[in-house]
Protein backbone atom coordinates (compact mmCIF):
# COMPACT_ATOMS: atom_id res chain seq x y z
CA UNK A 1 0.00 0.00 0.00
CA UNK A 2 1.16 3.17 -0.95
CA UNK A 3 1.05 6.89 0.12
CA UNK A 4 2.17 10.42 0.32
CA UNK A 5 1.88 12.36 3.66
CA UNK A 6 3.36 16.06 4.11
CA UNK A 7 4.85 17.33 6.82
CA UNK A 8 7.31 18.73 9.12
CA UNK A 9 10.03 16.44 10.26
CA UNK A 10 10.25 16.98 14.06
CA UNK A 11 12.98 14.62 15.40
CA UNK A 12 14.98 12.32 13.76
CA UNK A 13 16.40 8.95 15.20
CA UNK A 14 19.42 7.45 15.63
CA UNK A 15 20.62 5.54 12.61
CA UNK A 16 20.45 1.71 13.67
CA UNK A 17 22.49 -0.91 11.49
CA UNK A 18 22.79 -4.87 11.75
CA UNK A 19 23.14 -8.11 9.74
CA UNK A 20 20.71 -9.87 7.62
CA UNK A 21 20.60 -12.54 4.98
CA UNK A 22 22.01 -9.63 1.97
CA UNK A 23 24.59 -8.43 4.37
CA UNK A 24 24.76 -5.23 6.05
CA UNK A 25 22.15 -3.24 6.66
CA UNK A 26 21.08 0.09 7.88
CA UNK A 27 17.76 2.09 8.15
CA UNK A 28 16.89 5.82 10.23
CA UNK A 29 13.25 6.59 11.94
CA UNK A 30 12.26 9.96 11.49
CA UNK A 31 9.46 11.49 12.77
CA UNK A 32 7.26 13.76 10.44
CA UNK A 33 4.07 16.04 12.20
CA UNK A 34 1.73 16.44 9.44
CA UNK A 35 0.17 20.17 8.79
CA UNK A 36 -3.56 19.42 8.99
CA UNK A 37 -6.39 20.92 11.66
CA UNK A 38 -5.37 18.07 13.60
CA UNK A 39 -2.33 17.05 13.14
CA UNK A 40 -0.35 13.95 13.12
CA UNK A 41 2.61 12.64 14.37
CA UNK A 42 3.92 9.55 12.32
CA UNK A 43 7.33 7.57 12.23
CA UNK A 44 8.94 6.54 9.29
CA UNK A 45 11.89 4.77 8.41
CA UNK A 46 14.38 5.12 5.21
CA UNK A 47 16.83 2.61 4.68
CA UNK A 48 20.33 2.00 3.11
CA UNK A 49 21.86 4.66 0.53
CA UNK A 50 18.91 6.93 0.97
CA UNK A 51 19.39 8.16 4.64
CA UNK A 52 22.04 10.07 2.73
CA UNK A 53 20.59 10.76 -0.10
CA UNK A 54 17.57 12.25 1.42
CA UNK A 55 19.52 14.30 4.01
CA UNK A 56 17.07 15.49 6.03
CA UNK A 57 17.29 17.41 8.63
CA UNK A 58 15.00 18.52 12.01
CA UNK A 59 12.66 21.64 11.03
CA UNK A 60 12.91 20.48 6.90
CA UNK A 61 9.32 20.54 5.37
CA UNK A 62 8.57 17.51 3.06
CA UNK A 63 6.55 15.45 0.92
CA UNK A 64 7.05 12.01 1.16
CA UNK A 65 6.17 8.76 -0.58
CA UNK A 66 5.72 6.31 1.62
CA UNK A 67 5.36 2.06 1.30
CA UNK A 68 2.75 0.19 4.39
CA UNK A 69 4.50 -3.34 5.01
CA UNK A 70 3.43 -5.34 7.96
CA UNK A 71 5.18 -9.02 8.77
CA UNK A 72 4.61 -11.50 10.90
CA UNK A 73 7.60 -12.60 13.43
CA UNK A 74 6.78 -14.86 16.47
CA UNK A 75 2.81 -14.46 16.55
CA UNK A 76 3.02 -10.81 16.25
CA UNK A 77 2.48 -8.34 13.57
CA UNK A 78 4.56 -5.30 13.15
CA UNK A 79 3.65 -2.32 11.03
CA UNK A 80 6.36 -0.24 8.88
CA UNK A 81 6.00 3.10 7.05
CA UNK A 82 9.13 3.05 4.63
CA UNK A 83 9.96 6.67 2.78
CA UNK A 84 11.30 5.60 -0.49
CA UNK A 85 10.71 9.01 -2.08
CA UNK A 86 11.07 12.25 -0.39
CA UNK A 87 10.64 16.01 -1.51
CA UNK A 88 11.49 18.93 0.42
CA UNK A 89 9.55 21.81 0.52
CA UNK A 90 10.07 25.27 1.47
CA UNK A 91 8.84 25.88 4.90
CA UNK A 92 6.32 29.29 3.90
CA UNK A 93 5.05 27.58 0.94
CA UNK A 94 7.16 27.52 -1.90
CA UNK A 95 7.83 24.48 -4.41
CA UNK A 96 10.38 21.74 -3.43
CA UNK A 97 14.20 22.20 -4.79
CA UNK A 98 13.50 18.95 -6.56
CA UNK A 99 15.84 16.73 -4.12
CA UNK A 100 14.22 13.58 -4.88
CA UNK A 101 15.42 9.59 -5.51
CA UNK A 102 14.19 7.47 -8.15
CA UNK A 103 15.96 4.44 -7.55
CA UNK A 104 14.43 1.17 -6.92
CA UNK A 105 12.55 0.23 -3.43
CA UNK A 106 14.95 -1.16 -1.17
CA UNK A 107 12.88 -3.46 0.30
CA UNK A 108 14.46 -6.86 0.82
CA UNK A 109 14.18 -9.71 3.23
CA UNK A 110 15.71 -8.56 6.37
CA UNK A 111 13.78 -9.18 9.66
CA UNK A 112 11.83 -6.35 10.52
CA UNK A 113 13.21 -5.58 14.48
CA UNK A 114 11.86 -3.25 17.47
CA UNK A 115 14.04 -2.05 19.13
CA UNK A 116 11.70 -0.31 21.28
CA UNK A 117 9.39 -1.36 23.80
CA UNK A 118 7.27 1.07 24.06
CA UNK A 119 4.21 0.84 26.28
CA UNK A 120 1.98 3.97 25.36
CA UNK A 121 -1.50 3.76 26.40
CA UNK A 122 -2.92 3.68 22.54
CA UNK A 123 -6.49 2.69 21.26
CA UNK A 124 -5.71 0.79 18.70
Amino acid sequence: MAMELKGKIIQLLPVQTGMGKKGQWKKQEFIVETQSQYPKKVCLSVWGDKIDQFGVAEGDMVNVSVELESREYNGRWYTEARAWKLEKGASAGGGGNGKSSSNSDPIGDEPFQSNSSSTDDLPF
